[in-house]
């Protein structure tokens, strides 16, 4: 009995330990694992893809910081508008109609205004006479404001005429980049950019759009130089037909070498424009004196000129310049080239059905004008 008490007690005694010794094993587990959970490395972070040299162009055109260079001509915009698309052709798609539409309106356009003009300026003409006889009848007025500003405007040519006009749009425009509160809407339809959403109604608003000072007025300089040499040719009619058509075509073929390269960013100014206007004069009349403002000493040839600006144009475009935009400047001196060669026989020529049709709607309309009477 003795021993079965002892044999009991030894066994309840070694139960007891090995509970002990669990529960110490237990927590000794338990505490070296929220030891090592509690010292856990953090994961790393993955470090951001540094974009292809295909997706942001040369490395002249990046900054230290790594953001794309902007030129000063242009104006500051949200980083988000220098990501570099996708290359896709598609997407040229509706600029494309959007050139060859715009076009034919504009030169269709021009030409029912010189019919309508041809066919007032007989009534303007004897209202003009109708003017000067009342003004000899009336006492001559010194210091009229008026009078000196319509002596002023009497004296210029029908080229600066046409072309005051353009300045003064292109001032309103300006003035516009200067309002804070319209700078959204400005870099939205007032800068080209084929990765934009807005692709076509900028391409023809952004001719008329300077975001530098010196920019509009190199511009506007060399458009009021060449003003009444492009009119005498063209005619005030046909003149804006083709400056506002060189516009949308030299911003579309900015869209195609944009999309080709893969070096996106905004445009703007009328710069392509004036370089179809300044093409123009050039080739028609190649041995025209040209000169500098700031050098005028030095004298040129028109053609010299010519061949230099398209030299240093193909050159930046091929270099990959961001300073200007290159192709727009080819664009539009190839369709300067082209129309005062070719263009004005195949497009403004052959203008007579449309005008026609232009009068033979308005006799069917003054008929039944007429009639109703």
């Amino acid at each position: 009995r003795k021993s079965n008490l002892k044999g009991s007690n030894m066994a309840s005694s070694v139960g007891r330990g090995m509970e002990k010794w669990s529960f110490l094993c237990k927590y000794r587990f338990t505490f070296c694992k929220e030891q090592r959970c509690g010292f856990r490395k953090a994961p790393k972070k993955p470090e951001p893809r540094k974009p292809d040299m295909e997706e942001t162009g040369s490395k002249n055109a990046l900054s230290h910081d790594g953001r794309p260079q902007r030129s000063s001509l242009t104006p500051p915009l949200e980083e988000t508008a220098f990501v570099a698309s996708s290359r896709s052709y598609r997407q040229l798609f509706k600029p494309f109609l959007f050139t060859v539409g715009f076009t034919g309106c504009a030169f269709s356009t021009a030409a029912i205004w010189q019919y309508e003009s041809l066919k007032s300026r007989m009534q303007t003409y004897v209202d003009e006479l109708r003017a000067d006889w009342m003004d000899k009848l009336k006492p001559p007025k010194h210091g009229d404001l008026r009078k000196q500003v319509n002596r002023w405007w009497n004296s210029l040519s029908e080229g600066q005429k046409t072309v005051g006009g353009i300045i003064f749009a292109n001032a309103i425009v300006f003035c516009m980049w200067r309002t804070p509160s319209l700078q959204r809407t400005m870099i939205h339809y007032f800068t080209s950019n084929p990765a934009s959403k807005r692709l076509c109604l900028p391409m023809i608003l952004s001719t008329f759009s300077h975001f530098s000072f010196f920019h509009m007025a190199a511009n506007m300089y060399v458009l009021w130089s060449f003003s009444s040499s492009i009119v005498s040719m063209l005619g005030r009619e046909q003149f804006l037909a083709a400056y506002l058509s060189a516009g949308v075509i030299s911003n579309f073929v900015s869209y195609f070498c944009k999309t080709a390269t893969g070096r996106f960013g905004p445009s703007l100014g009328a710069s392509g424009a004036i370089m179809a206007v300044l093409a123009a004069v050039c080739t028609k009349m190649p041995e025209a004196k040209l000169a500098i403002i700031f050098l005028p000493m030095f004298t040129f040839t028109a053609g010299n000129a010519l061949k230099a600006i398209i030299a240093l144009d193909t050159a930046g475009l091929v270099l990959g310049w961001r300073f200007f935009d290159h192709a727009a400047h080819l664009g539009g001196a190839a369709f300067g080239i082209w129309y005062i060669t070719y263009g004005h026989e195949l497009i403004w020529k052959n203008r007579e059905p449309l005008v026609k049709m232009w009068h033979e709607f308005r006799l069917r309309r003054s008929g039944r004008g007429g009639g109703s009477s």
